[in-house]
Formats: structure tokens, sequence, C-alpha cells
């Protein structure tokens, strides 16, 4: 689950990682009460949507006075944003951070993620603060450093100091930024993050290490251990098809194709997706129902596939284990009688009760093609959209 800025600044202030001063608005008649509560202008107004970028898309200004806040306020409240993290739909902006404008002297990066190859958390920090992470490992390799951390023995002041040395900080900084590194992972760990970031950590010319921006991200497989995060939820970040999936525990991704796909195991999702492409199509989702999937839960994934108005062929790709093949024929046909669905519908079955899974389509009257085979499913596939 994706967080915002300024609620990410909230977490990070609770475990004393110094921040600047913030007001959060959503509406205009607000203003002067963040201009006060921030100590007054300059001031920083960051639009606050769940994507990165956002300066690229002009959705961070600095303002010196009430007219500049008022402008700044109207061009980026209750509008989209694009950014080129977005796509061109954009996000909407419902709250704006009006923050205190910082003296800096250096910007760092500093994050704390899961490396899935070594199986352990790591701890990344460079000098080349306010970029994304991404291109720093490109563009300026040598100006990256990695602590992995042994999950056994966790994070220990010896890995914090060592990032200091390497960031080449001046010695009267190191305490400041060993403390912050320790409480960065403290944070990770206690809430079951994925992703803990501050990019940039700044140095002002004060001689102070701030937090500047934020991003954190939660686990979901965690939220049950953190029911006050379900109020940090902004559902109009996320796609609608997606958060109608969630209500059912299927798991659902929106892509940017034409073919719908439900399929049981991720494994075999992937390749569901490679045998799309393999046929000139693109995948319009991905979807897994599970291994434990209901017919409820079978007809409330074909709904989500039928209300995305990219998808032109829908293909069902199951293998029956735990989830029978009858069982998936059930709720399909349920679905198609009660939706009226007019789109072709390609359907390939194998495994548990697979016979009795194609008696139920062959006998339900309605139009389905039956593949046998991956591969007579690719060619079912194709020909559905060359129709």
């Amino acid at each position: 689950m994706k967080i915002h800025e300024f609620q990410a600044k909230q977490l990070l202030g609770a475990y004393n990682i110094p921040i600047p001063k913030g007001y959060v608005i959503t509406s205009s008649e607000e203003i002067p009460k963040a201009v006060e509560n921030v100590g007054g202008f300059p001031v920083v107004v960051k639009a606050q949507i769940h994507a990165g970028a956002r300066g690229k898309g002009g959705g961070i200004k600095i303002v010196n006075n009430l007219d500049e806040a008022q402008n700044a306020t109207s061009g980026l409240l209750g509008k989209r944003l694009v950014t080129p993290q977005t796509g061109e739909e954009g996000k909407p902006v419902n709250h704006l951070l009006f923050e205190e404008a910082l003296q800096v002297s250096k910007e760092l990066y500093l994050g704390i993620t899961v490396d899935r190859v070594n199986a352990c958390v790591s701890l990344l920090a460079s000098v080349e603060g306010g970029m994304e992470i991404e291109r720093i490992a490109v563009e300026s390799p040598k100006k990256l450093f990695k602590e992995n951390i042994d999950p056994g023995i966790g994070l220990r002041p010896f890995h914090a100091n060592r990032i200091c040395f390497s960031l080449g900080l001046d010695v009267s900084l190191l305490r400041k930024m060993s403390g912050i590194i320790l409480s960065l992972y403290r944070l990770f760990i206690d809430k079951d993050c994925s992703l803990a970031e501050i990019n940039p950590l700044v140095i002002t010319e004060k001689g102070d290490v701030v937090a500047l921006d934020a991003k954190i991200n939660i686990d979901d497989n965690a939220l049950y251990r953190h029911s006050d995060f379900q109020s940090l939820r902004d559902m109009d970040q996320e796609n609608p098809l997606e958060v109608e999936a969630s209500k059912y525990n299927l798991n659902y991704i929106k892509l940017k194709g034409n073919v719908g796909c439900m399929v049981n195991g991720a494994g075999l999702a992937m390749a569901t997706m490679d045998l799309i492409k393999h046929v000139g199509a693109s995948p319009a989702n991905f979807l897994d129902v599970g291994g434990g999937a209901t017919s409820q839960m079978i007809a409330e994934g074909l709904k989500i596939l039928l209300f995305d108005v990219d998808v032109k062929v829908i293909f069902i790709n199951i293998f029956g284990g735990i989830l029978r093949c009858d069982t998936l024929a059930k709720g399909v046909v349920e679905a198609a009688r009660q939706l009226d669905i007019k789109l072709p519908m390609v359907i390939r079955l194998e495994g548990t009760n697979v016979e009795t899974g194609r008696r139920i389509f062959a006998e339900s009257g309605l139009s389905f093609a039956v593949a046998n085979g991956m591969g007579d499913a690719a060619k079912k596939v194709a020909e559905a959209l060359n129709e």
C-alpha cells in the first residue's frame, strides 16, 4: 500500500527523524493558516499524489506571497497532475502540502528496501540526492553505496557508520546521520514496509540533516497487523478496477493491452501473458484468482474484466487443482448469463474435473471457444482478435 508524502513524514517524525514544518490543505480557504503554521513565506507548495517526478509535472512550486500561493493552489488542487510516472491519465490532487523553504547545501539519497535476490533488507545511500535510485545505479554506480542486512542480526551501528563514511560526510554530521539511518530501519521493520525512502535527505546551511521528501510503501500482506493504516489509504489514487478486485481477494493489476486474462497461479499468469504477446496481442491485466477461488470470485473477476473498456477478448486459462475446473465453469457460465457477454471468450482447462468443466461449457448454450492446450488457445485468441 502506498501512502502520501505528508503521511510518510508523519511516520518519520514519530521516529524522531527531522522533517520540515508542514501543513496539509484541501481547500484554498486554508492557505493563510498553512502559511502561518510553516513560519511564513517563502513556502513550498507540493501536490500530494502516489507518483514521483512531481516537479517535472509542475506539482512543486515555491511561492513568496498570498497571491502566488492562491494561484499555485487553484492550479493544482482538484486537478489531475501528469508526471513521467503517472501516464497520460495523471493522478487527482486532493491534498497540497505547504512546507517551509529550507536553505539547502547538499542533497543525499537514503532508502531501505527488500533485496529479493539476496533475500534480505538492503540499505542504500548516495551523494546524488534528488535523483531516482535506478538512474543513480545506471549513471553513477560508484556513488551508490549498499549494505545488505542479515535478518538474524538487523541493522547495527557499524552499518550506519560505514554508510556515513562512504558518503564522505563531515565528522560533525556523523552522529545525526547515523541516528537517522538507524531510526529509518526501525520504522521499516516496525511498520512492515516494503520501501522506506528519503530522497532527498538534505543538509541545510545551518548544518541540520532533514528529510525533505519521503516515500513509504507498506507490505499489503502485513496490513492485518496495522489496522490504523486503513485510514491512510487513498483509493482516489488507485485504479478503480484494482480497488474492486481487492474487495474479493483477487490479485489484479491493470495493464495497457487488449486481452483480458483470468488465470490461477502467478507462474501460469506470466506464461499466459507471454503467450498473448507471442500471437501479436497484449495483456490488458494480470488477474490471478488463486487456488482457492469460489464460483463467486470467478464471477466477480469476470465482471472486472468486462468493466475494462480496453478488453476486446477474454482469455481464461485455468489449471484445476484446488480450484476445480467444474467450479470455474459454473462461475463463468453464471456470470456470462447475468452480464450478457458480447466479447469473444477463449477458455483453456486442464486438471481436476476437466471433463466435467468442458461439459458445463458445452451444455450452457452460450458461445465459448474451448481450447485443447496452450497452442490451440493462442490460435483461438489471435483469431478472435482478427475477427
